[in-house]
């Protein structure tokens, strides 16, 4: 089988949150996709419940394509502790966190049920496996610790 980066992190030297740059790969054209680690609760010590993570995935799908030009996805990672963020070319790191910041800061503070995108049997696999309130606060709870740019180091430590 395949090398997998993700399986290979030793996920107990991490401190989340963070923002990490997995890998940079190089299309046949010489086009550049990046790979970001999206670290939102410190890995074996908590995750995100399945339905809070749900709606911060459907509002960072959209609240981040307003923010960052090149978004491909943002997929959670099924250990429910972040997100893989993949994007056109090399953004930098301080960017991603600046609007995931400020997506967070819209989830936190100013999204309401009707502002969540595909939460209805035409455009959900699940649509019944949502929680604003869970999205909300787990938004407040990343914010209160600040998204480090090194993935190594606690933010405020």
């Amino acid at each position: 089988m395949a090398d997998v980066e993700s399986f290979t992190l030793d996920h107990t030297a991490v401190r989340a949150p963070y923002v990490r740059l997995i890998a940079v790969e190089h299309g046949p054209r010489g086009d550049a996709i990046s790979n970001f680690d999206v670290r939102f609760v410190q890995p074996n010590e908590g995750e995100i419940p399945t339905a809070g993570l749900h709606t911060i995935e459907h509002l960072l799908a959209s609240l981040l394509r307003d923010r960052l030009a090149g978004l491909i996805d943002i997929s959670p990672f099924g250990c429910r502790t972040g997100f893989h963020l993949i994007a056109w070319g090399e953004p930098a790191i301080a960017d991603l966190v600046t609007a995931i910041t400020d997506s967070l800061r819209a989830i936190a503070e100013d999204i309401t049920w009707e502002d969540v995108p595909g939460v209805d049997a035409f455009s959900c696999g699940n649509y019944r496996d949502h929680s604003l309130h869970s999205a909300r606060e787990w938004s407040k709870a990343i914010l209160a610790q600040g998204i480090s740019l090194d993935a190594f180091e606690r933010v405020g430590v």
